[in-house]
């Protein structure tokens, strides 16, 4: 510990730890949102095929029920073990890559969105985008 904590430091320490108020969940943010036409999945773990199969449920079970916007999170690939394969595309086997050319090259799929889009920053940034939804008719 640092000896050099002044005393209202400190005793501003001692009595937030012995506070019971709930401190607000900064990854949480409340905003204007509509959430039930937005849809969310996190891909980080899944394999290729995986989240091939994922992405391909989701876009169908949204598009039925008349959500507009899906957030997808990726990840940045960072943690990828494409490094080690000569054989495997270091970009085109990172989900962030991978995924939306799947949903490109999917015509069904396709004729369901109008768009896919970079992730603003609160939504995951360069490891997530959006796929926005047609109206179903």
């Amino acid at each position: 510990m640092n000896d050099k904590i002044s005393n209202k430091d400190k005793q501003a320490w001692e009595t937030f730890l012995s506070s019971k108020e709930k401190l607000p969940n900064k990854d949480f943010k409340l905003g204007k949102k509509d959430s039930q036409n937005i849809n969310q999945i996190d891909l980080h773990g899944f394999s290729l095929q995986e989240a091939n199969n994922a992405i391909k449920k989701l876009i169908d079970q949204s598009y039925d029920i008349g959500v507009k916007k899906i957030i997808v999170v990726t990840g940045k690939g960072l943690h990828s073990n494409t490094e080690k394969d000569p054989y495997i595309s270091k970009d085109l086997s990172i989900l962030k890559y991978s995924v939306p050319e799947f949903i490109k090259n999917d015509n069904e799929l396709k004729n369901k969105i109008t768009m896919i889009k970079d992730a603003e920053i609160e939504d995951g940034g360069s490891g997530a985008f959006y796929i926005f939804l047609k109206k179903k008719l």
